[in-house]
């Protein structure tokens, strides 16, 4: 009965802190660029579009194919750094909690 308990124990602990990461996560907020720079893409911690930046010497009608690639790159950029972030502030706050093996979160 006593390892119920602990149990119970450990996965309301884990119910607390998987709501803590899920607002801390919200507010994870990446910027990846390509170009050079020139074209820049914020990302919120869901994966939206938070902002985008475009240099204006990249608004030419003819290299609109260009523009669009950066673009997409730079979104890439913005969405690996993110999933970076939320893979370390996930490890950060599961650190001790004895999870069973091959459990990945946040889910």
């Amino acid at each position: 009965m006593k390892d119920l308990m602990g149990m119970m124990k450990q996965a309301k602990a884990m119910q607390e802190k998987m709501q803590d990461l899920q607002q801390e996560l919200a507010e994870v907020e990446a910027t990846g660029q390509s170009g050079g720079g020139l074209v820049s893409v914020t990302l919120k911690g869901q994966g939206e579009l938070a902002a985008l930046a475009i240099d204006g010497s990249l608004v030419n009608p003819d290299e609109k194919d260009m523009l669009e690639d950066l673009i997409v790159a730079a979104h890439a950029d913005a969405r690996r750094k993110l999933d970076q972030q939320i893979q370390e502030k996930t490890q950060s706050l599961t650190a001790g909690l004895q999870l069973p093996a091959g459990l990945k979160l946040p889910f």
